[in-house]
């Protein structure tokens, strides 16, 4: 399994060795040459020379900014980029994206979608697996996708949209679970002790309540799992000690072995609804708030900008899918799904006053827009392209 993930590196890695370099770069080295080669390969002919005017301007104005202090180190551009309005504005709006992208819990669904199909009522891991490649599969025609709407219908809008089916799918898919919870097959005293005392879940021989104990509360208990009914795996079903032994008495009984969630008339409409969740998000959280950081900071800032929101970006990826199966386990799957739906609202909220829409503006463009101060047009804000001279 380990292997098989190197090979996209491998394929990555070779068509690296065609990648050109920026131009950008090139122009501040002297090599202006060579940028112009790269640029003509990029733009149509007749674009060509308005792209090199640009960039050269750019650059010589850099430089000029710079004086005869030189080249800064990497510190001291970065204090310098925070000294400034435009960038910081930048980087508020361009973080927010990023964070948002994470703690729409999409990451736990692609690290953990195994084990959240077996949450669901899938016993069976070759399933879980057949079933959580076929969301991985979805993420990708999603990003695909994108490709075809972001410069149509703009990054701001596309994003909203998806936070709203991000926000609609967690919501049904937390109520879904409560209910698969909340309806899972009791527990039979004579199914459970069928397999012997000693091969009973010890928590369920020794609990006051025994008699109200469901598959959820047996599975909740330490070192416990639910053997389902041979007739039906709807109807009661044992409680029994997890033991690999015990498990295979089980099997041998022609039984349904769960350790991971219960049965669940409910687990194909859970599976149907991650799907769904995926689709809402692939074509506009997953690909815009990357795009939208790469037009949002000032030129000479952009790497520091770039840099910054991506640390922030797996940091929050690091957050989210590290605290997801603990947190599975004290709220439960309902209520985790319910916790980032709240997560994903407060981004929602925090896209729309912080984010503006860079579709189709000049870099120069989005700088003035940023210079002012961004308000949504709710808020009393214009839309840049609206307007011939003052750009808020």
């Amino acid at each position: 399994m380990v292997g098989v993930a190197g090979l996209p590196a491998v394929v990555q890695f070779v068509l690296m060795l065609s990648l050109p370099e920026s131009p950008r770069w090139l122009f501040r080295q002297n090599k202006e040459e060579e940028a112009k080669a790269i640029l003509a390969k990029i733009y149509p002919a007749e674009q060509v020379a308005e792209e090199i005017k640009l960039l050269e301007a750019s650059v010589l104005a850099e430089k000029a900014e710079l004086g005869e202090n030189g080249e800064l180190s990497n510190w001291e551009r970065v204090k310098e980029a925070m000294g400034n309005k435009v960038f910081r504005r930048g980087l508020r709006a361009g973080i927010t994206v990023q964070v948002a992208q994470q703690f729409v819990g999409i990451n736990t669904v692609m690290y953990y979608s195994p084990s959240i199909v077996q949450f669901a009522g899938f016993a069976s891991k070759q399933t879980a697996m057949a079933l959580s490649l076929i969301t991985s599969g979805l993420n990708a025609i999603g990003s695909v996708v994108s490709m075809a709407f972001v410069d149509r219908y703009g990054r701001r809008r596309l994003m909203i949209i998806s936070m709203f089916g991000i926000i609609t799918c967690l919501v049904v898919l937390s109520a879904m679970f409560y209910q698969a919870s909340t309806h899972s097959p009791k527990i039979s005293q004579f199914e459970s002790t069928h397999f012997g005392t000693n091969s009973t879940c010890p928590a369920y021989l020794t609990a006051p309540d025994a008699s109200s104990w469901n598959c959820m509360s047996c599975l909740k208990s330490d070192g416990c799992g639910f053997c389902a009914s041979s007739g039906n795996e709807y109807h009661p079903g044992a409680c029994l000690s997890s033991a690999d032994s015990v498990e295979g008495m089980c099997k041998a009984q022609r039984r349904t072995w769960f350790t991971e969630g219960c049965p669940s008339k409910f687990g194909i409409f859970a599976v149907l609804l991650l799907g769904l969740y995926i689709i809402s998000y692939s074509p506009g959280m997953g690909t815009a708030p990357w795009i939208v950081n790469s037009e949002i900071y000032p030129l000479r800032y952009r790497g520091i900008g770039g840099g910054m929101a991506a640390v922030s970006n797996w940091v929050s990826n690091l957050i989210v899918s590290e605290t997801f199966l603990t947190l599975t386990e004290h709220l439960g799957s309902s209520g985790t799904f319910l916790l980032f739906a709240a997560f994903s609202l407060a981004g929602l909220i925090a896209i729309f006053f912080l984010v503006p829409e860079t579709k189709g503006l000049p870099f120069e463009d989005v700088e003035k827009m940023l210079e002012k101060g961004y308000r949504p047009s709710i808020c009393g804000g214009t839309d840049p392209r609206d307007r011939d001279d003052d750009i808020p």
